[in-house]
C-alpha cells in the first residue's frame, strides 16, 4: 500500500478525520482519538496502528515491524516500511484499530456522533 491508498481507506470510516501533527505525521482520528499514523518524514514512510495485545506480541516478532515509539505501551506497532505486510492485512489491522478506538469512546461522544 502507498500513503494515498492508506489515506483513502482511513477516510472511509464513519467520522474519521485527518490532520498533520508533530512535523510531517498524518494522523487519522475518530472523535479526536488516533487510530492510525503515517510518518511521512522518514523514507520509507511508516505506518503505526493500535492492535490487541496478542497481535502486538506476534507482529513485533516479524521483520519490518517494531513497537511504535511512545505508543507501544498501548499496543501500537509501526510498520518500518509499508510493504512489511500485504495490503489486505494492513487494511484489516487499520479497521481493527479504528474499531478498538471507537469502542472506547464514551456513550456521550457516540451519541454526539449519531451512534446508538
Amino acid at each position: 500500500m502507498d500513503i494515498e491508498s492508506i489515506r483513502s481507506y482511513c477516510l472511509l470510516f464513519p467520522h474519521a478525520t485527518e490532520d498533520i501533527q508533530w512535523g510531517n505525521n498524518l494522523l487519522f482520528r475518530v472523535a479526536g482519538k488516533m487510530f492510525a499514523i503515517v510518518d511521512m518524514d522518514t523514507p520509507p514512510s511508516r505506518l503505526s496502528f493500535k492492535c490487541t495485545s496478542e497481535e502486538y506480541a506476534e507482529l513485533i516478532e516479524m521483520e519490518g515491524i517494531i513497537p511504535a515509539p511512545y505508543l507501544a505501551r498501548y499496543n501500537w506497532v509501526t510498520l518500518a516500511r509499508l510493504d512489511a505486510l500485504e495490503a489486505p492485512e494492513i487494511k484489516r489491522f487499520i479497521r481493527n484499530s479504528y474499531d478498538m478506538v471507537f469502542a472506547k469512546l464514551s456513550k456521550k461522544v457516540k451519541r454526539q456522533l449519531g451512534q446508538p
